[in-house]
């Protein structure tokens, strides 16, 4: 869904603007999402709290019709045809067409894309702005399940994302750059949209899934359209780790000169697997660092420039001068772990949080008077490397020894059966907090006692006795965001059987959590 005013719009006459646009409905792998459906449902909560959108403009983007690719056209039309539910006979089975979505229609208030545009002029004079002028709100994926409005403005953000864009993953007018994140989010606003485009950039647009409709899709993709600069989730290279390398080498993959990876620290394990298999140790890979706030990288390698260390988002990027704190509030000099934080502005930060700058102000500033907070954990070592160890609030107070979530999960997602792995804490009635862990296993492995024992033994010989898990649960997959980012609030409330989840509409798949609480530990009552 696209909500706001962008140029096609502008086309159209004065009282149009300010109108919801979007899609009728897409397909997420097999799974019709009807976004006309989910839409009137948000304009109605909007019209009982007297702030009623009078127009929804509706964009065909699934069709009975086939069109025919237009002439002159090098692309196939931006749309896909699905025909009415139906069954037909072929080669003496039945198979089964995809529903288009049957969508509500008010006159009122609905208008189609396509007719509205028909005839009109393709000039359109640019809308000139001041720098600090407003270019979106986009609310945070609702990990702390408060989501905030964050505020980004014309000049600052769109210098810094084409730069960061340009820079990081060293891009030159040959290059096909695929960046595989949902375009909703800021990963798809900053390195999708407005850093490419800034560019002149030829990209790869994907609203697919990985794993649809087979685990190799990615890398049928990469060298259909001879992908060079390759930027996903550690999310998915370790959901496609479950399945090992075969589907990977069934493709060349020669085109790949940059990797990069987004969203979440990625531990060691899944890196190596990525450079080794995915990018056969020729591609340099890009660990980039940023949030929604920050706009776009702040910690990042730069390609064959910067020496990679597995796991380790290496760098400050030009302008951006980080430092880690204690407590107390005291810069740490040297290898040294604690709180990151920011010391001086950079173009691309937000500037505030949309109609409350308070909470801006003590969101970001008040902890640290004089800094930027990240909310972040961080290590340096003794060679200014800087790591991600996740945020403080995941950090775990177990019998007095502060535990990072990240930690533990890396040395889970070690053990060869293991794919992904998330750990959230559980009040303890001794230790103060246990450890309860979530664990999705590699393709064609079973959960088991041995297993479970097994785990145990790894943390407690990678780690110490104090961080042995008290729970391991078997995880068929994990809620994540659209972004890739996994929502552990969520899983805390599930290692503690409470059902009151807040919001989690911006969940991928809110199915999961059902078989979640299902599964969950017989005794971590």
């Amino acid at each position: 869904m696209i909500m706001g005013s962008f140029s096609p719009l502008r086309l159209l006459p004065d009282e149009w603007k300010g109108c919801w646009v979007l899609f009728n409905g897409f397909y997420r792998g097999d799974k019709l999402i009807n976004l006309k459906v989910i839409a009137d449902d948000a304009l109605q909560k909007c019209r009982d709290r007297s702030f009623p959108v009078e127009k929804c403009i509706v964009l065909k983007h699934l069709s009975k019709e086939v069109e025919a690719t237009p002439l002159g056209s090098q692309s196939p039309p931006a749309k896909r045809p699905c025909p009415d539910m139906q069954q037909e006979k072929q080669k003496d089975r039945v198979k089964k067409i995809r529903p288009i979505p049957q969508v509500p229609w008010n006159p009122e208030v609905d208008q189609c894309w396509h007719s509205l545009l028909h005839g009109v002029s393709e000039d359109c004079e640019p809308e000139w702005c001041d720098s600090e002028d407003p270019l979106f709100i986009l609310y945070t994926s609702g990990s702390t399940g408060v989501p905030k409005g964050v505020l980004h403005t014309v000049s600052g953000y769109m210098l810094y994302v084409a730069t960061t864009f340009k820079l990081v993953f060293d891009y030159h007018p040959e290059d096909v750059y695929w960046c595989t994140a949902d375009i909703g989010w800021i990963t798809g606003h900053s390195y999708i949209t407005y850093g490419p485009l800034a560019n002149g950039a030829t990209s790869v647009l994907f609203e697919g899934l990985p794993t649809y409709p087979d685990v190799s899709r990615m890398w049928e993709i990469v060298d259909k359209y001879q992908v060079t600069k390759f930027y996903t989730a550690p999310t998915a290279i370790r959901l496609l780790m479950k399945y090992g390398s075969e589907p990977v080498q069934k493709y060349k993959r020669e085109s790949l000169k940059v990797l990069g990876t987004v969203g979440e620290p990625i531990n060691p394990e899944a890196w190596q697997w990525y450079y080794s298999v995915v990018g056969e140790k020729r591609c340099p890979v890009v660990d980039t660092f940023w949030q929604t706030e920050t706009g776009g990288h702040v910690l990042t390698p730069l390609p064959a420039a910067t020496p990679m260390k597995p796991g380790s988002a290496t760098f400050p990027f030009f302008g951006v001068v980080p430092a880690i704190l204690n407590e107390s509030g005291e810069e740490l000099d040297g290898p040294s772990e604690g709180y990151l934080v920011f010391k001086q502005p950079w173009p691309g930060v937000m500037r505030t949080v949309y109609a409350n700058h308070q909470r801006f102000e003590t969101t970001y500033f008040k902890k640290f008077p004089g800094y930027y907070v990240t909310g972040d954990g961080c290590r340096r070592d003794q060679d200014g490397y800087y790591w991600i160890t996740g945020r403080i609030d995941d950090m775990l107070n177990v019998s007095g020894h502060l535990l990072s979530t990240a930690e533990v999960e890396s040395a889970l997602v070690e053990h060869e059966a293991v794919a992904e792995a998330a750990v959230v804490s559980r009040p303890h009635p001794v230790k103060g907090e246990s450890l309860y862990c979530f664990v999705t296993l590699t393709d064609g492995t079973g959960f088991s006692h041995t297993l479970e024992a097994e785990l145990k033994k790894q943390v407690r010989e990678k780690i110490g006795a104090i961080a042995t898990p008290d729970f391991i649960q078997n995880a068929p997959s994990l809620p994540k965001t659209r972004s890739g980012k996994i929502m552990r609030r969520v899983l805390r409330k599930i290692a503690r059987n409470e059902r009151d989840l807040g919001d989690v509409s911006t969940l991928a798949d809110s199915t999961i959590i059902e078989q979640l609480f299902q599964n969950r530990c017989f005794d971590a009552v």
